[in-house]
């Protein structure tokens, strides 16, 4: 840990990038200017599952304007290697234009590259493709899993039929797509055996092995560009295969190429939270306390990836529970691979479980954060670790006290204003605390300012702001003389900006490196003859506002600029890094989520009056981005429970609603006052810098708090999500 003063770190502070994005000059993955660009068109399937039997392209090629027509029946064979150190999951990944196979509606089978954009858009148009259509497989409930995945402790069954109280309860988690503001696009540029991607990405790192695999070249051959990403909220984790179609049609024509999906693209050329079927049986004494947990799990993935996802954690450590069973059986289907959204798994996982120990909340007696209370382990039982920090306890308290919980009548269906039923709920909140090895390129110039870089990416959370605070406050300098760049894989590498572990990786690189220049600077000054600060001991000396000063003299001191230019240095450059150690720790973050809603009696309708999330989060290195993403996970979270699902017509795959007129998501209409609080602290054994992450928590927990809510102002369960007026009427 640095012995700087921390002025920047803990501050509210703006966005740094904040006026290049409101005045449009951050330059996103489709606004790079690049000359001689050609514009590409996807032609997607319009069968489920099949085979390609012809494509005629001719009225196409024909089209004025139209440079090229690519498909299985002209493109070159791919060496698609095996990809290490990326995002590829088990089985065997889509590969493009390679074979004559439909393997889910809306699969790429040809793309059309043409002068312009529109012309492009109206020969894809043209391209007439002709299949041999099978049904395709679509419903979660009729196709037969594959192998589980399972994890046990104690004797779940036997502990189970001899409980007081048992519950045997059932739900159904709906597909939820990511929909962020930016569209996925890549533009792709040869210059003879080196490829260059401007793409929308949550790794460069992992972009450039993917499509270095997929052509055969080395990764250093491969240079990606990410510096602006309009939200992806997962769904950039992976390289999807339109960047591969823009990579080969910019080859294939000699010419850099931009390929932008439409909105409807994105629903079936990326990613998605899959739908779950989730049976979960509890067992627990007269008093509230578990004695038995069983979890079956089933979830969606394609029919040529295994798609998974940590749904089981939550289940294994958040309550004590003696004895635990889980199987967690993935579904192959004919659809697209899913991929990882805001709080994976564990959000998930939240809603059953802790919509479970509301109802056995009730069914005991006890209210419901006393349920949660009686059952707070004291170490981690899925691995006998003890936690590094856990303050739910304090969360509960926090939350209740600040949120009137202790006002509320608790019996279901008794408060009422009108036509209206009142009730609150209440739901725990865990995000395990992730952390990669990472490295920071860190330099101090003569004219005392700096510029640190590292491969990280910014979706949305605010990465250039807090890189940039961490950085000043470690080399002593004002946040205005800070630079701090990202996105470019020639930039020192991070892991992928996802699972909330960016600022305890990327940061703690950051701190390093310009610790590591800071000390530099500091050993050349006392050991400089005509440095103010010559003979001083090393560890006396800090930095402040640009001048290296004694801890206790600030009188006595110099400038970095006065320091570099009398050695005649133009600056002063190392590279830092971080790698996570192995303590035996169980690392989360927690949370505790209280929700009010007001439900239509005669109508079903449901919203959504208040909100509070108070959160175990670690440091809090800036609390204005900080608050943005709470109001930003609270507002996804609401969507999942209130809104968003995923139609789709089990005749040929095709998704029904594949637009934001038919796929819901919340607007400013929808949204109530909204509250976060961070409770004050660090965690030291999550590495330098003392974060959890909180990017994922505050996504959590949101949909069973509301769910718990719903019950409380109806006494209906709803076990579905998301919950419509149908199950309330």
């Amino acid at each position: 840990m640095t012995q700087q003063p921390q002025r920047a770190v803990g501050t509210p502070m703006s966005r740094v990038d904040g006026r290049l994005k409101v005045t449009g000059h951050a330059a996103y993955a489709a606004e790079h200017p690049v000359d001689g660009v050609l514009h590409a068109v996807i032609v997607d399937s319009s069968v489920g599952k099949g085979r390609v039997t012809s494509i005629d392209d001719r009225a196409a090629r024909a089209h004025p304007g139209v440079v090229a027509v690519i498909s299985h029946l002209n493109a070159p064979r791919l060496p698609y290697r095996d990809a290490p150190n990326s995002n590829n999951l088990p089985g065997t990944r889509l590969r493009v234009f390679q074979d004559d196979q439909v393997r889910f509606f809306g699969q790429p089978v040809a793309v059309v590259v043409a002068s312009t954009l529109e012309a492009a858009q109206h020969a894809a148009r043209l391209v007439d493709v002709r299949y041999d259509a099978q049904p395709p497989s679509t419903d979660l409930n009729t196709v037969p899993a594959g192998e589980p995945g399972s994890y046990a402790r104690g004797d779940a069954d036997s502990a189970l039929s001899t409980a007081d109280v048992k519950l045997d309860l059932e739900y159904h988690m709906s597909r939820n797509h990511h929909n962020p503001m930016e569209p996925h696009a890549t533009i792709a540029q040869w210059n003879g055996d080196r490829l260059t991607l401007w793409d929308k990405t949550q790794w460069v790192g992992g972009t450039q092995r993917d499509l270095a695999a997929v052509f055969g070249i080395p990764d250093d051959a491969v240079r990606v560009l990410s510096p602006f990403v309009g939200g992806a909220f997962g769904s950039g984790l992976r390289a999807w295969p339109h960047v591969t179609v823009a990579a080969l049609a910019a080859r294939q024509t000699g010419r850099p190429v931009k390929l932008v999906l439409t909105r409807r693209q994105l629903y079936f050329g990326t990613g998605f939270r899959p739908r779950y079927n989730y049976r979960l049986r509890v067992g627990a004494t007269r008093d509230g306390r578990l004695t038995a947990m069983i979890h079956d799990i089933r979830a969606e993935t394609s029919s040529y990836e295994t798609f998974q996802e940590a749904t089981l954690a939550p289940g294994q450590m958040l309550y004590s529970t003696p004895n635990v069973r889980q199987e967690y059986r993935t579904v192959p289907l004919d659809v697209n691979t899913p991929i990882w959204m805001r709080g994976p798994g564990y959000a998930t996982a939240s809603f059953p479980l802790e919509c479970a120990l509301d109802e056995l909340a009730y069914a005991v007696g006890l209210d419901p954060i006393e349920l949660r209370r009686r059952n707070e382990p004291e170490r981690d039982e899925s691995t006998g670790e003890p936690f590094s920090t856990r303050r739910l306890l304090e969360c509960y308290t926090v939350g209740a006290r600040e949120f009137g919980w202790r006002r509320r009548n608790p019996a279901p269906r008794s408060t009422r204003e009108g036509d209206w039923l009142i009730g609150t709920g209440v739901a725990t909140a865990v995000y395990h605390t992730a952390r990669g090895a990472a490295q920071a390129y860190a330099r101090v110039n003569a004219d005392g300012t700096a510029l640190v870089q590292s491969a990280s990416s910014d979706m949305g959370p605010g990465t250039y702001t807090s890189m940039t605070q961490v950085a000043a406050d470690a080399l002593g300098l004002g946040t205005d003389t800070v630079r701090f760049e990202l996105g470019d894989s020639m930039m020192p590498p991070t892991p992928p900006h996802g699972g909330s572990q960016t600022m305890a990786s990327v940061g703690s690189a950051v701190q390093d490196a310009c610790d590591k220049v800071r000390q530099q600077a500091i050993t050349m000054a006392v050991n400089d003859p005509r440095s103010p600060l010559h003979g001083a001991a090393p560890g006396d000396v800090i930095v402040r506002d640009g001048r290296l000063v004694l801890r206790n003299d600030p009188t006595r001191g110099e400038s970095y600029r006065a320091l570099l230019t009398r050695n005649n240095r133009a600056q002063l450059e190392t590279v830092g890094g971080y790698t996570p150690d192995q303590a035996r720790r169980s690392m989360s973050a927690y949370g505790a989520v209280f929700a009010e809603v007001a439900v239509d009696a005669r109508l079903g309708l449901v919203r959504l009056r208040r909100m509070l999330g108070v959160y175990d989060a670690g440091r809090i290195i800036s609390p204005k981005l900080a608050e943005s993403q709470a109001i930003g996970g609270m507002v996804g979270g609401i969507g999942s429970a209130l809104l968003e699902h995923t139609v789709t017509d089990p005749r040929d795959g095709r998704i029904v609603n594949a637009n934001l007129a038919d796929y819901l998501v919340p607007v400013n209409a929808d949204i109530p006052e909204l509250r976060a609080i961070y409770l004050d602290g660090e965690d030291r054994a999550t590495g330098p810098l003392g974060v959890k992450g909180l990017g994922e928590i505050v996504y959590v927990g949101v949909a069973p708090a509301i769910a718990n809510a719903v019950f409380h102002a109806t006494g209906r369960r709803v076990r579905n999500l998301p919950i419509t007026a149908e199950a309330l009427l």
